[in-house]
């Protein structure tokens, strides 16, 4: 039998303390970590170090003991050694520590190298604590604290629970543009995507006063998706069963702590669906994901609850055994009309969008558990959502849950050639730019339904963060893009 390979001459921190008994059982053995010094100090009037070591595989530190003969023949000062920040690989042997301290398992060092030393004038991180707000000016650093190395760890794990439904569903992961020449929405808050631009003399080509398109390196407007459904649909209506998950685009000047000009979504496409399939789909997935996270990610959504949400894990326990709320909107429209308790700050009227405290106030309050609104007019949604029989409202569904409100949005999608034509001229959109979306339609068009999950709202539920830009590790902003 082959050697299992890892690929790095390091053992992860979180390998040697995820044993049951906290790495207690490998004293005496040898081991080689890296990592990055979280705090240190030196204690016995400089004879040695100790080093809280973190490599980001975990939540916890290893303590690391390195005697001064040790650094002095690596020809390192103790005093730059001990500073936050400073990264370090070790090698040595694990021991027990002393009795009555924290630590089940130390590692005493015999060798340092790969030293990268800092200027504790200029490192950005300090021991204490700095804002999430302040955090966000070094992407590239922040990783290194506990709270956005929990969270991307949260967000792996999310990302492997997202792949392992959709395969035990035999859904297919596909992958779908991220430069497009149609507008999924319809809204037209798109990045665009151009060669046209002459760096050097500053010009555009124009025909008849118009840019000239033809020009242009698809020889026609082409822009950042807003989504990849239009392009799963095509793939479903020929697998059957699909989902996309990628980075989406959103050109609104918008500041809020809810918004991001670039985010994931996840969005599976399902052929032969109708609209209670779809919302049967996203009910099981947003429970799987939360059961997954209880079960492999308990150690950072601990952390989670400790520092800023206490409600965390009881809102994903919840989640993960409850039965969602299903009403239509205007069953959900009657309810809010009836609420004396609260004064919204937004309408409630029927015709008008919920807004995120009505979705929140239906979750949080009255049914105290997931909703899933369906069958909204068709005046507030999409041109693709499929017409229901009273012609006013669309087949069309929300999944709000506790602290985000909507989390996942679907529908139905309509399949008959007229009645999308129709709906589409309705609302101004240029047939010829969906020419293909509509040739499903005319050649073999079937019933199919699909939504669409924003990743980082799931981790905003999941983690309990407040603002959007603390759950994706380079976030996009109007005015601001880092890296």
């Amino acid at each position: 039998m082959s050697e299992e390979r890892f690929y790095t001459k390091c053992t992860l921190i979180h390998d040697i303390l995820s044993t049951q008994d906290g790495g207690a059982s490998l004293s005496g053995k040898r081991a080689t970590v890296g990592g990055w010094v979280k705090t240190g100090r030196q204690q016995g009037k400089g004879t040695f170090a100790f080093l809280e070591l973190n490599d980001g595989s975990c939540l916890a530190s290893l303590q690391i003991i390195v005697p001064s003969a040790v650094a002095e023949q690596a020809g390192l000062d103790l005093a730059k050694l001990v500073l936050t920040g400073t990264s370090i690989t070790v090698s040595g042997t694990l021991t027990t520590p002393p009795e009555g301290t924290k630590q089940k398992i130390e590692l005493r060092a015999e060798e340092v190298k790969d030293v990268g030393l800092i200027d504790k004038d200029e490192y950005p991180l300090p021991k204490t604590k700095m804002s999430l707000e302040k955090l966000r000016d070094y992407p590239h650093l922040r990783v290194r604290t506990n709270t956005i190395s929990a969270i991307i760890r949260i967000r792996d794990e999310l990302s492997f629970a997202t792949a392992t439904f959709f395969r035990s569903k035999k859904i297919r992961h596909v992958h779908t543009p991220i430069i497009t020449t149609s507008d999924c929405e319809g809204a037209g808050e798109m990045f665009q995507v151009t060669t046209l631009i002459n760096q050097t003399e500053k010009t555009v080509p124009n025909k008849d006063g118009k840019i000239d398109y033809t020009k242009d390196f698809f020889a026609r407007q082409a822009f950042l998706t807003v989504s990849g459904q239009l392009h799963a649909e095509t793939l479903a209506c020929g697998l059957g069963r699909v989902y996309t998950f990628g980075p989406t685009f959103r050109a609104e000047n918008s500041h809020t702590s809810r918004h991001l000009a670039e985010f994931w979504m996840v969005e599976p496409e399902l052929a032969f669906a109708d609209l209670k399939y779809v919302m049967d789909c996203a009910e099981d997935y947003v429970k799987f994901m939360c059961k997954w996270l209880l079960d492999h990610c308990i150690e950072d959504l601990e952390f989670m609850v400790k520092n800023f949400d206490k409600t965390a894990i009881d809102r994903l326990t919840k989640v993960a055994e409850t039965t969602f709320k299903r009403i239509t909107y205007t069953e959900a429209v009657e309810l809010l009309e009836k609420v004396t308790d609260k004064e919204f700050e937004n309408k409630v009227e029927w015709g008008i969008d919920l807004a995120s405290e009505h979705e929140r106030y239906l979750t949080e309050v009255i049914y105290k558990k997931p909703v899933i609104v369906y069958d909204y007019p068709k005046g507030i949604k999409a041109f693709y959502m499929r017409l229901n029989d009273d012609a006013e409202t669309v087949a069309a569904m929300d999944v709000l849950v506790p602290k985000v409100g909507e989390l996942v949005g679907g529908s139905q999608r309509e399949e008959r050639y007229d009645v999308m034509v129709q709906r589409m001229t309705e609302m101004g959109l240029p047939l010829e730019a969906y020419k293909e979306y509509l040739d499903l339609r005319r050649y073999g068009t079937v019933t199919h339904s699909g939504f669409g999950l924003g990743f980082e709202r799931m981790l905003l539920f999941a983690t309990g963060m407040d603002n959007i830009r603390d759950v994706i590790p380079y976030p996009r902003t109007p005015g601001k893009a880092v890296l």
